[in-house]
Order: structure tokens, then C-alpha cells, then sequence
């Protein structure tokens, strides 16, 4: 099972131990997967299709779109595939991938999120500024700044935690690969390096945070001094879905990594886990499409014109 100081596979913990339970997991997460990519997919294909949607604001959201398929695509897929085949290995390999690819979706959507904020702050705060600061090309380097910054805070994260001889076995306490979980089978002293790492990334989420916080608290100052009540409906139409977008990411991630040691259980990890890994890429399309009527319009135009050429 093991080879030199690592296992060369992984057992994660199953949400079901009868078949008929097994099958039941499956089905909803499959239901749950296919619900996100179609509604993630309307998003990417409607704002591609639709000039009226080239702007910043949109150009922003189907970046989030293709983050929240990638991350949803990460997890879900296997954790099927092992209920549908009655197992629970994930190999070695497999779980490095994990590793890596939630890191660098979840740390890009993070980012992303943050631009999104600025977004908001100049269209509401510096209108006049708004096609300066936030042109065609500024708007390029934002998004890839934030792929980028996922990709090397994953590459960090999956190097160092991978590098660490494990030596308590190969059991995770989680339906997917989590460094937590593996820092757990670490042999003694030999994960500080990646708590290290862990400290310093939990420092630059809060910053992004603070950032957040502080764009909004200028916004809504911004808002509450507009003459127009036409005019703060708009606004808050235009915010209230990308900060409840935040709020679901950050309370999820909050809930699941700070949540305190003696509530912690296996069956309460695996339901947290679902709610920051699972639920925020489905709900996110949902989200963004309530209250955005320019996005409505043009998704319900999109669905029109695919029944109409099956037809």
C-alpha cells in the first residue's frame, strides 16, 4: 500500500455504507452537478453571445462562471464515480490533482471576487472614471492577475503539502482530497511548513476581505446619498448579488475551517464540506440572475433560440 514514506492511494470517507444510500448520494450530487453546469453554462454561452453583455460587469461574471464549473468539476465527478462503483481509493496522482485544482479555482473565484469589488466601487463611486480605469484591457490583466494568483497559491499549497512524508496511514476524514485532512497523516513535526503557508494565505484572504468590506462601506455611503430612488434601486441591484456571492463563499469557508474542535464530526465535516465545495458553484447563476433583468433577458432569449432550433 505504501511506497517509501507516502501511500500510493488515498481511502476518503464515504457519505453512505448501504448500497441503496450510495445510490441516493449519487443521484443528487448528479442532479446537483448537472443543475451547475447547465445554469453556469447559460451564463458563459449568454454572455459570449450578447453584445449588450461586454462589459466589465459581465466580463467579470463569466470568468466566475467558468471558475464555479471548474471547482464543482473537481470534487463532485469522483465522489460519484466511487458511490456508483462502491469504493472509496482515490489514487495518489488523483489526489494531488484535487489538491491543486481546488486550490487554484478556489483562490482565482477568490480573487476574482475582489476585482468584482473594485468593479462595483468605480461604476458607483468614480462613474466618470469608470471607461478609464476599468477599459478593455485593464480589465484583461485583472482576470488574469486572479488566474494567475491561483495558480501559484496552488502550486505552492500542492508542492509543499505532496513533499511531506505521511506516516498515520491513508484514511481522510473527507469525500475529497483536503490538505487538512492530509496534514493529518504527516509524520510528527513535519507539517509546519505547510502551516506556515496555510497562516500566510489565511492573511492575504483576509486582506481581499478587508478590501471588500471597506469598498462596499464606500458604496453604500455613495448609494444612500443618490437623490434618485430609481437610481439606489439600480445600484443595489448591481451589488446585492456579488455580495451575497462573498457572503456565501466567506461564511461556508469560515464554517468549515474555524468552526470549533469540539463540535467537529466526521458527518458534520462531510456536510460542511458540501456547503463550501458543492452548493456556492450552483447557487452562484442563480444568484447573479434574480435580480439582473439585462441577464434574464438575455438568457431567455438563449433558451428560446435553442427550443426553437429543436424544433
Amino acid at each position: 500500500m505504501f511506497n517509501g514514506s507516502s501511500p500510493n492511494q488515498f481511502l476518503l470517507t464515504a457519505f453512505a455504507d448501504t448500497r441503496q444510500l450510495q445510490l441516493l448520494h449519487f443521484s443528487l450530487f448528479l442532479g446537483t452537478y448537472l443543475a451547475a453546469l447547465l445554469a453556469n453554462g447559460l451564463i458563459i454561452t449568454a454572455v459570449a453571445c450578447h453584445h449588450r453583455l461586454h462589459t466589465p460587469m459581465y466580463f467579470f461574471l463569466l470568468h466566475l462562471a467558468l471558475l464555479d464549473l471548474g471547482s464543482i468539476s473537481t470534487t463532485v465527478p469522483k465522489s460519484m464515480a466511487n458511490s456508483l462503483r462502491d469504493t472509496t481509493a482515490i489514487s495518489y496522482a488523483g489526489c494531488a490533482a484535487q489538491v491543486f485544482f481546488l486550490f487554484f479555482l478556489c483562490s482565482a473565484e477568490y480573487s476574482l471576487l475582489t476585482v468584482m469589488a473594485y468593479d462595483r466601487y468605480v461604476a458607483i463611486c468614480r462613474p466618470l472614471h469608470y471607461g478609464t480605469l476599468l477599459g478593455t484591457r485593464a480589465c484583461v490583466r485583472m482576470a488574469a492577475a486572479a488566474w494567475a494568483t491561483g495558480f501559484l497559491h496552488a502550486l505552492l499549497h500542492t508542492a509543499n503539502t505532496f513533499s511531506i512524508p505521511l506516516c498515520q496511514g491513508n484514511v481522510l476524514d473527507q469525500f475529497f482530497c483536503e490538505v487538512s485532512q492530509i496534514l493529518k497523516l504527516s509524520c510528527s513535526h513535519s507539517y509546519f511548513r505547510e502551516v506556515g503557508l496555510i497562516v500566510v494565505s489565511v492573511c492575504l484572504v483576509f486582506g481581499c476581505f478587508i478590501f471588500i468590506v471597506l469598498s462596499y462601506m464606500q458604496i453604500f455611503t455613495a448609494v444612500l446619498r443618490m437623490p434618485s430612488e430609481q437610481g439606489r434601486h439600480k445600484a443595489f441591484s448591481m451589488c446585492l448579488p456579488h455580495l451575497a456571492v462573498v457572503s456565501l463563499l466567506v461564511s461556508t469557508g469560515t464554517l468549515a475551517y474555524l468552526k470549533p474542535p469540539s463540535i467537529s464530526s466526521p458527518a458534520l465535516n462531510l456536510v460542511v464540506a458540501v456547503l463550501y465545495s458543492v452548493v456556492p458553484p450552483a447557487v452562484n447563476p442563480l444568484i447573479y440572475s434574480m435580480r439582473n433583468k439585462e441577464l434574464k433577458d438575455a438568457l431567455s432569449k438563449l433558451i428560446q433560440l435553442v427550443l426553437v432550433q429543436q424544433k
